[in-house]
């Protein structure tokens, strides 16, 4: 069961020693990585896993029909993905190019994962964070809303390219219907798609548009929280389980884990 499963791997996380000696290993694993390992435990478990404090009220004996998966990786795991997003001379991370039509898009063979969410939802703050162990991409980040207004594409090393979508709603691009909807359609590469919802408001009316092109086109995707930071215990519990319940209940491609981000 899932929330057991987490209990087993906090329990395991939190054997310390054991795990900052496999990670002295690990040569991906960067300084400021290491430095989160040695925060106090309660702190790191808030870091590393940000649903757990509502966890107990998603136990799978009382809310069967949720099937909550919380995410829970190790902090192995969490050093293999570092890898992948650092940049080194082996493995490069760097800006494409941007494209406000599909014909202007970069021909890529390599897989891809696209960001969309709400104008100010943090989509490019998230993408940016992605980044931070390659310094010298560039992602523009703004307090005003619709700041993004093309398809920016990102090479991340021999793995995959990322794809920071123009954000709908308030100040979206004119042509935003026609951008994205034609992107999701007819990417072959497409291989998953990341829709960020604000823990403090929810799925809205927009949101539910990006959902439906989703699932009409058959997409795999899966929702991102974000600004979890900004939300009570309560309401963020509320968010999630309103959430959940949708997914569970109104979607086919949805992945059934949610995640969340600060």
């Amino acid at each position: 069961m899932a929330v057991s499963a987490l209990r087993l791997g906090a329990e395991k996380l939190f054997e310390m020693p054991a795990v900052l000696r496999r990670l002295s290993r690990c040569q991906s694993t960067s300084q400021a990585f290491a430095e989160v390992l040695r925060l106090p435990k309660q702190q790191l478990r808030k870091l590393l896993y940000p649903l757990q404090e509502v966890e107990r009220y998603l136990a799978p004996d009382r809310r069967q029909d949720l099937h909550l998966r919380i995410f829970n990786p190790s902090p192995e795991d969490i050093a293999r993905a570092e890898s992948v997003f650092k940049a080194t001379e082996h493995n490069r991370i760097e800006y494409v190019s941007s494209a406000i039509r599909m014909d202007h898009a970069p021909d890529l063979l390599r897989p891809e994962v696209c960001f969309i969410g709400r104008s100010n939802v943090g989509k490019s703050s998230l993408i940016k964070a992605l980044f931070s162990l390659a310094p010298e991409v560039e992602v523009r980040i703004s307090k005003t809303p619709g700041h993004t207004k093309k398809m920016n594409f990102f090479k991340v090393g021999k793995y995959f390219t990322v794809v920071d979508m123009p954000g709908y709603g308030y100040r979206a691009p004119e042509d935003f219907a026609d951008m994205v909807e034609t992107y999701l359609k007819e990417r072959s590469n497409l291989r998953r798609t990341f829709l960020l919802v604000d823990s403090v408001v929810g799925i809205q009316k927009t949101d539910n548009i990006a959902i439906e092109m989703c699932e009409e086109f058959a997409l795999p995707y899966v929702i991102v929280l974000t600004k979890i930071d900004k939300s009570s215990k309560g309401h963020l519990l509320k968010q999630v389980l309103e959430i959940q319940k949708f997914v569970n209940t109104k979607t086919q491609g949805c992945f059934p884990q949610l995640f969340a981000v600060r």
